[in-house]
């Protein structure tokens, strides 16, 4: 909900709120003043954060089962339906972007949020319904021959997929917008407010791992082995009571006042078009400009001076809108710092990714029993991520964040940066653990005679992996979350849900990496006479030869995420 410090007029009630009680920066939902203790905060926070468990546990009852869909009822090929998913899933991590950019620019948070829930909404709705025709239509078309039910129709494919990918659309709008409100309810310039914003984000990724690990388990059962409808159904249910939810706390949230009529992309676009445009403008020049605008040497960062250069007017002109001021450049400068991490963190993404793909296969071959009769999917490995990191976050926001806090005196224990580079040596040591673990299967395999029979189970526990998904999930904890305030904290105001959705978007574009890059080792290792490092027979393949080449690649990212991460100058003074 957009509200501007140029058109908003304050009311006040008949009883004015004291002063050392008022939000600044914040309104309600009717423009009015809040208080500290009336508004915003934990309870408010709560209701974000109910319907973050209700949208996760919608949006990984589709994704972390689409596959399996695709290649039963929609008799998909293996091949067909990994490239569908993988297309989908890349889509709906970029998303994120345009729905951060439509709630900057145009809607606000609060009407993006409920705008796209409505979307989900629908989009849940087709997808049941497309599921439940299927259903009555395949019924009663068997083929006699082999008992295979038939190909669905080609109009009820495009219907599935249109719907698939409103869904996505939906997920784009909501997931950077309800972070970012959720975060808004907390003053900064408050230091108790300030140090539960911390936890905030802690405890959002608790509740939001809580709300998937239960999809993984419920709905997964209920669409295999119940009925898909019902399964697709379910998620559609409950993102409507998270709808009644979100607007139950409607009262309770602050609106953030936007510090500028003007577009925040235009203005930050224009910065680095005055300084594209000034290019061979002297420092002389420059200097001269900061000493008739009266800026003193500390209200700009010395970090990317080249854009102190739209200070001066393109071409001499003094027309007020072709002139930047000191701060809309230290805006564009708080966004370009945002790059190196950014891109050094996309080693993080590309470890990830093989969680959900590549330990799974290693999974498949090993011995999953638990009982004579009970089998472990292998798929179902994946909740241990999301057990290690709801385990681990109590651990870190009541015990270890307290014990840094007493040391280094800063809000978060620790800063933002050293937090995300922790996590990101974890999942090097999660691929050095893979790769181990891996080089032990293979040679287990050889050992029983196993190296020529692919689908013979090598005895060898499944829980080996274990380690692997605990570590990933710890490394979560550290980077996942520290990601996201970094980059909700590290941004402009007026662009906080942008900061977000590029958050999201280094695991959109990670995931198109770790494509990218299979395919390229695929095609470098494979030829004749001999087996690629991801042949169909995983007992000649080397994906521990995979693991140590990411491995590799991830310590190159470490290393250079230290040089940047200690040159980075960070945007306030509360994440120091």
């Amino acid at each position: 909900m957009p509200i501007s410090s140029a058109s908003q007029t304050t009311h006040f009630d008949a009883k004015t709120p004291l002063l050392d009680d008022v939000v600044h920066g914040s309104v309600d939902f009717k423009g009015r003043l809040v208080t500290r203790s009336g508004s915003g905060g934990w309870k408010s926070s709560a209701f974000i954060i109910g319907v973050e468990v209700a949208e996760r546990f919608a949006y990984y009852g589709i994704s972390s089962n689409l596959i399996s869909y695709l290649t039963g009822p929609l008799g998909q090929s293996t091949a067909t339906a990994a490239e569908n998913v993988n297309v989908w899933s890349g889509t709906a991590s970029l998303l994120p972007l345009l729905g951060a950019f439509v709630a900057d620019s145009f809607l606000g948070r609060y009407w993006t949020i409920i705008f796209a829930s409505g979307l989900y909404i629908l989009a849940l709705g087709l997808l049941s319904l497309s599921a439940v025709v299927y259903s009555f239509e395949s019924s009663d078309c068997q083929i006699a021959a082999n008992n295979t039910a038939c190909s669905p129709p080609q109009f009820q494919i495009i219907f599935f997929f249109f719907s698939l990918y409103l869904f996505a659309l939906a997920q784009g709008g909501h997931k950077p917008c309800l972070q970012a409100f959720g975060a808004d309810q907390f003053d900064e310039q408050d230091p108790k407010e300030c140090k539960d914003k911390s936890s905030f984000f802690n405890w959002w990724y608790f509740s939001m791992n809580s709300g998937i690990i239960v999809a993984l388990f419920v709905l997964n059962y209920i669409q295999e082995n119940v009925s898909w409808g019902i399964g697709f159904g379910i998620p559609c249910i409950v993102m409507c009571l998270a709808l009644i939810i979100f607007l139950l706390g409607t009262m309770t949230y602050r609106f953030r006042i936007q510090s500028d009529e003007r577009n925040p992309f235009v203005r930050i676009g224009q910065v680095f078009l005055n300084a594209a445009r000034n290019w061979w403008t002297t420092p002389a020049a420059i200097s001269k400009e900061e000493e008739a605008q009266g800026i003193l040497s500390y209200q700009g960062s010395e970090q990317f001076k080249f854009l102190n250069k739209a200070l001066v007017a393109p071409d001499g002109s003094k027309e007020d809108r072709n002139v930047c001021t000191i701060a809309e450049i230290e805006e564009a400068k708080a966004v370009l710092r945002l790059v190196p991490i950014w891109t050094t963190c996309l080693g993080y993404a590309v470890v990830f990714s093989q969680s959900s793909t590549l330990f799974t296969k290693q999974g498949v071959t090993m011995d999953r029993f638990i009982t004579s009769n009970l089998q472990i999917p292998a798929a179902s490995l994946q909740s241990f991520i999301g057990l290690g990191t709801v385990v681990f976050i109590p651990i870190y926001d009541r015990i270890l964040v307290p014990i840094a806090r007493a040391i280094t005196k800063k809000p978060s224990g620790i800063t933002l940066l050293q937090r995300i580079g922790t996590g990101i040596l974890l999942s090097f040591l999660s691929m050095v653990i893979a790769a181990l673990v891996e080089r032990e299967r293979l040679k287990t395999a050889a050992e029983y005679g196993l190296v020529d029979v692919p689908k013979a189970t090598v005895p060898m526990s499944v829980w080996w992996l274990i380690p692997q998904y605990l570590i990933f999930g710890v490394a979560d904890v550290f980077t996942m979350v520290g990601l996201q305030e970094f980059f909700y904290d590290q941004v402009p105001d007026d662009l906080k849900s942008i900061g977000l959705a590029l958050y999201l978007s280094i695991f959109g574009i990670g995931s198109l990496l770790s494509s990218f890059l299979i395919s390229v080792v695929e095609k470098a290792t494979s030829g004749p006479g001999r087996d690629s490092w991801f042949s169909d027979n995983l007992n000649r393949a080397h994906i521990d030869y995979f693991y140590w080449l990411l491995a590799g690649l991830s310590a190159a990212a470490f290393a250079a995420y230290l040089y940047f991460a200690k040159s980075c100058i960070y945007n306030r003074r509360n994440t120091l």
